[in-house]
């Protein structure tokens, strides 16, 4: 096989792989679910059984997906990425990393929604459209739902079309993680309400009002941890929505 011939796969095995990630999110495939096999995967993304193979060894390599010999493909996590590139795992105060966090964040995910706002295309659009829905169900339901606010926030950021963005992903991923974490069933009404207001001004290609969610979005998140890392009360009463208007 020539090296050129040999690049076309690998690039072909990994559009295939980005393909099969999207289809977990899309068919909301939980940890445990069993993917199609590779006839039925390979007819379905227009390739040949060996680049389903390597695009699930990849899928493999990354913790998505495990591979059980003699029974099939099945999913481990939706979460991609969470590989922790500046190693904030290892900071041992978690509220003052939590802090900072979302005041870096606030540098950045205004501007990413902006440019999804401008670049978005109406498969983003359906599909954040889908994660946004499924985070607002999986609360009401009680259950757990850190996995799709983190494919929520990814699926922006893939939005933008930027290729810089795309290596933040990763820190993006553990910050959500982190802070959903911290902030877990503490502040419902927010989230449901400003994921609402970031996914409608990103399928009106909206970008003025898609910065102005997401910095209410991440507002109402630095507002409940700067209380937690300054030692006081989060819930007191005094964050929430009439709080943050007022």
């Amino acid at each position: 096989m020539s090296e050129f011939s040999h690049l076309k796969n690998k690039l072909l095995a990994e559009q295939v792989e980005d393909q099969i990630y999207h289809y977990i999110l899309d068919e909301a495939l939980e940890p445990g679910a069993k993917l199609p096999n590779e006839f039925a995967l390979g007819e379905k993304f227009r390739v040949g059984r060996s680049t389903i193979r390597e695009a699930v060894k990849l899928l493999s390599s990354k913790g998505i997906v495990e591979v059980r010999q003699g029974s099939g493909t099945y999913v481990v996590t939706t979460v991609k990425g969470l590989s922790d590139p500046l190693n904030l795992r290892s900071v041992q105060d978690k509220n003052a990393l939590a802090f900072d966090l979302v005041n870096v964040r606030l540098l950045l995910e205004p501007g990413i929604a902006e440019m999804a706002a401008q670049n978005a295309t109406p498969e983003d659009i359906e599909r954040l459209r889908r994660l946004c829905e499924r985070v607002e169900t999986k609360i009401h339901a009680g259950d757990r739902y850190i996995e799709d606010d983190i494919a929520f926030h990814t699926c922006i950021a893939e939005s933008s079309k930027n290729l810089v963005v795309g290596q933040l992903i990763p820190v993006i991923d553990t910050a959500v993680m982190m802070f959903v974490n911290v902030t877990h069933k503490k502040l419902i009404d927010e989230t449901i309400m400003t994921h609402r207001m970031i996914t409608e001004a990103i399928a009106n290609h909206d970008p003025i009002g898609a910065k102005a969610a997401m910095v209410m979005h991440l507002n109402f998140n630095r507002s409940y941890i700067k209380k937690v890392y300054d030692g006081e009360d989060p819930d007191d009463g005094t964050i929430g929505m009439a709080a943050y208007i007022n």
